[in-house]
């Protein structure tokens, strides 16, 4: 089958690089990237470092508000979709490239598949939510990576050409938890970074989505991580761009031991996560990225798509929205500073990760096409 990939940004080159072999092994693939995640820190290095292949389509749209940025990918994207008459478009997840790939190929009459359908925060204040209500809502093959995934999609009365497949990221993870629980890989990333990191003795934060942004809340989250921001457990926070810039723009300064770091490599990430005394983050893929890993996670939100990860018993992770003291509690409770060198040693020497088979499941589910499916 023909396919045209759209991605755009660091989340959906991880899932693209889970598939994407199997995806040209099987099918004809044209890859778009809309230049969503427009820098060399948070996607360029990903290309090298993934194998993926390099873009077919580099549309360079880079930021902008939600609907200038998603008008340009329709403008760019509907074109070329023309041009390349692809049987399927791909879309991952839940961004503005997602919600413009799918629309474009719709108003062309082109199938759409979606990756990681499904998924609800049931907060439609949340942009990526509405997102992915879109997608979902316009696609011919939905690729759910949870049970709860599946239930949310009949519930909303879709069922046809639905496909539980597992997480595509997890495929990845396993592929590369071997390399990253090595503690020599912790050194070699002190070394890089001249920085002081050992093993359960630092915090690991990303901060990222646009309602974090917002001066309230800017002032709510440094705060709460200079709350649990220790000289003997500082935090590194991966300060994404966009979150930099706001932060300059509102005057707003990081607390004492809050040390910020470049966004980094996906390894270097996993890394980071796994020998990290607990993670901060307000991502979703971060978050079930410490879950499959086994480490502490506090969700900087009220709300959360990936429901297995909080809440149950044994769960990795909490939601502690942008509350100090929930989280220091919380903290406190999962990885005790007195211990947490030590639990993060035996986490790491334990870690042995199996891939979830999600991208053989979808390379096989489109190879069924749309009149087979009844379209």
């Amino acid at each position: 089958m023909r396919l045209v990939s759209v991605v755009g940004t660091r989340p959906q080159l991880i899932k693209a690089a889970a598939l994407q072999p199997l995806l040209r092994r099987h099918h004809e693939e044209i890859f778009v990237d809309t230049g969503q995640h427009y820098d060399d820190a948070m996607a360029g290095n990903f290309f090298g470092e993934l194998g993926l292949a390099r873009p077919d389509h580099a549309l360079g749209i880079g930021g902008g508000g939600h609907g200038d940025q998603t008008g340009r990918m329709l403008i760019a994207l509907e074109p070329l979709l023309e041009a390349a008459r692809p049987e399927a478009v791909v879309v991952f997840g839940d961004t503005n490239s997602t919600l413009a790939g799918a629309l474009a190929a719709a108003k062309l009459g082109i199938p759409v598949a979606h990756i990681e359908a499904g998924l609800r925060s049931f907060d439609r204040r949340m942009p990526e939510e509405l997102n992915r209500v879109v997608a979902d809502h316009l696609s011919r093959w939905l690729f759910a990576p949870t049970p709860a995934a599946v239930a949310n999609l009949a519930i909303e009365g879709i069922t046809a050409g639905v496909f539980e497949v597992g997480d595509l990221m997890l495929d990845l993870a396993a592929r590369v938890s071997a390399d990253v629980k090595d503690p020599a890989v912790l050194a070699a990333i002190a070394a890089r970074l001249n920085l002081p990191i050992a093993t359960g003795r630092f915090l690991f934060a990303t901060v990222h989505r646009a309602e974090n942004r917002s001066i309230a809340a800017m002032t709510a989250w440094t705060s709460l991580l200079g709350a649990v921001a220790t000289p003997d457990r500082p935090v590194f926070l991966a300060l994404h761009p966009g979150t930099k810039t706001a932060l300059q723009a509102a005057g707003i300064a990081l607390p004492r031991n809050v040390i910020v770091i470049e966004p980094q490599g996906y390894s270097t990430s996993l890394a980071l996560q796994l020998h990290a005394a607990a993670v901060l983050t307000d991502s979703g893929g971060v978050q079930r990225e410490s879950a499959w890993l086994g480490v502490p996670c506090l969700v900087l939100r009220d709300t959360t798509e990936w429901v297995e990860t909080v809440g149950g018993h044994g769960s990795s992770a909490v939601l502690v929205g942008l509350d100090r003291e929930t989280a220091v509690r919380e903290l406190d409770a999962r990885a005790p500073q007195a211990r947490s060198a030590q639990q993060a040693t035996e986490r790491a020497a334990a870690l042995h990760l199996v891939g979830a088979g999600a991208a053989a499941r979808i390379s096989n589910a489109l190879q069924t096409s749309p009149r087979e499916m009844g379209a």
